[in-house]
């Protein structure tokens, strides 16, 4: 198989799947090292981008998609007219930034994280598809742990979990002493 003939394959397997697909399973199906077929999409990838295409290629996770360039969307929007823009509030964020760092973690954690109920917030975030049920933890009652999803990454533009930014342990500090001064606030009133 030239180049070309696996660039083209390759091309083909991400644009039908229309989702991420493991490098492994590309290799498989092209009957090609998987080495070899890293490189042949990280070319690809490089050459879509040169080319200024509409299209990228992006990894997720050790996977790759094909998908529209972000800087497309509005011409997606003219074309589709009812486009479906998930808002994020910022409870919902507050709620998946613990789920991204805390994964996997169940409902009672994050709660105890935010000091409130967190059923809608989270029910939200799997109907956005960004967090999913990632098992049950071995305890009582069999609690359900969540955890993010592939469209988390490519919603927040990141390889992996990773790619997230740490966070700074002064600042971390500086969060527990402004927490604990506001719980010493509410007690007073």
């Amino acid at each position: 198989m030239t180049n070309k003939e696996l660039e083209a394959a390759i091309e083909a397997i991400l644009f039908t799947m229309g989702k991420a697909v493991e490098l492994e399973r590309i290799a498989l199906a092209t009957g090609q090292d998987e080495d070899i077929c890293r490189k042949v999409i990280c070319d690809m990838m490089k050459k879509y981008c040169e080319e200024d295409r509409g299209i990228q290629i992006i990894e997720l996770d050790g996977s790759f998609q094909m998908c529209t360039k972000s800087s497309m969307y509005e011409y997606l929007v003219k074309i589709a007219r009812v486009p479906k823009k998930h808002v994020l509030t910022d409870v919902l964020l507050e709620t998946l930034s613990i789920i991204a760092y805390k994964q996997p973690i169940t409902k009672v954690e994050i709660e105890h994280i935010r000091g409130v109920k967190t059923d809608h917030a989270v029910n939200k975030l799997v109907e956005y598809n960004l967090v999913c049920e990632a098992g049950r933890l071995d305890a009582p009652g069999k609690p359900i742990l969540f955890a993010t999803t592939e469209e988390f990454l490519r919603n927040f533009g990141i390889e992996s979990l990773e790619d997230l930014p740490m966070v700074n342990p002064e600042k971390i500090e500086d969060f527990k002493i402004e927490a604990e001064k506001e719980v010493e606030l509410e007690l007073e009133i």
